[in-house]
């Protein structure tokens, strides 16, 4: 990989959040890298079967072309496929897939796959603790330098509230909620600090009871409000974190600042792969289960997006970080 500088393309889904992990990882190689948005027909709901561009729209196939480049980075199943067919066209050309693609691991050079997935064993495998993001120091400064006018005045410690909501397999029912609010707000009382919310579409109509168990002052972003979401301002800015453990993203991405964390995610309230995450924070020393009480500790830096980059570097050929 001598003399020019190697061609990346990325993959990128639809979906925000597992394109975040595949752009993430890209973001930490410290190299160039061309985005390639994928648009997905009907026949996405297919399994994947080696590789293959089938599940694309035509407009989304005719991207997929020569010059084949270095290395493909791409993350889910979807995605998967798209890899493989450019790993079919261009053997020379390196594939990181990031989560379980399914099918045989051994046609990718590096698959990242989170530990709480319980991954086979593999030179080609790397388990990872929760999902990597775009979190990064820089984004942070920038969204802490658009927010810090809302919220100055505000008493401190800053509480930042991340909730979620039910799953598909996990409701949040109204009382979750309310037994959630009154914890942060007894948590804010004792320390003379602030709660600063934001919500998302899963919360559902369980914000209600939730906003009503809220402290005057508070700060809440309904998933519903118009303007912009305050999410990376109060990652940014917050000297501790309140994130429900129904999300690996958020739940990874609250551990990037570098502040105390901590899960609510109560007996029944997770599935055990996310349980299976959390203990897996606890024991790196990333997080902590919330217990409504606030203590000062220094957590355990969490960044899977740059240890899955180095590996990628190596494949490259090219020596020391980003």
């Amino acid at each position: 990989m001598a003399g020019a500088a190697p061609l990346i393309w990325v993959l990128v889904d639809p979906r925000a959040g597992t394109a975040n992990q595949a752009l993430g990882v890209a973001d930490k190689l410290g190299l160039a890298f061309i985005e390639k948005p994928l648009e997905y027909g009907v026949f996405a709901r297919l399994p994947n079967f080696g590789g293959s561009l089938r599940a694309l729209t035509a407009a989304s196939k005719a991207t997929i072309s020569p010059p084949w480049p270095d290395m493909v980075i791409a993350a889910g199943r979807r995605s998967a496929a798209v890899a493989r067919y450019i790993g079919d066209k261009s053997p020379s050309t390196r594939l990181v897939q990031v989560m379980d693609p399914g099918g045989n691991l051994l046609a990718f050079d590096l698959v990242a796959i989170p530990a709480h997935d319980s991954p086979p064993r593999g030179e080609n495998i790397l388990p990872v603790t929760g999902a990597p993001h775009r979190i990064n120091a820089e984004g942070l400064k920038s969204a802490g330098q658009e927010w810090i006018d809302r919220f100055e005045g505000m008493p401190r410690p800053w509480i930042a509230v991340l909730v979620g909501g039910a799953t598909k397999r996990k409701p949040f029912p109204p009382a979750l909620a309310a037994r959630l609010a009154k914890s942060v707000t007894a948590l804010a009382g004792a320390t003379g600090g602030s709660l600063l919310i934001s919500t998302s579409r899963r919360t559902g109509p369980s914000i209600d009871a939730f906003s009503e168990e809220l402290p005057p002052g508070s700060y809440l972003y309904r998933y519903d409000d118009p303007g912009p979401n305050p999410y990376h301002g109060l990652l940014a800015l917050a000297d501790g974190i309140v994130v429900t453990g129904d999300s690996v993203s958020m739940v990874c991405e609250a551990c990037a600042p570098g502040v105390p964390v901590w899960v609510f995610s109560p007996p029944g309230f997770a599935i055990e792969k996310h349980e299976s995450l959390h203990r897996d924070l606890y024991a790196h020393g990333s997080a902590r289960p919330f217990d409504g009480e606030w203590t000062d500790w220094q957590p355990a830096p969490l960044d899977e997006a740059a240890r899955i980059a180095r590996r990628a570097r190596q494949l490259l050929a090219i020596d020391g970080d980003a």
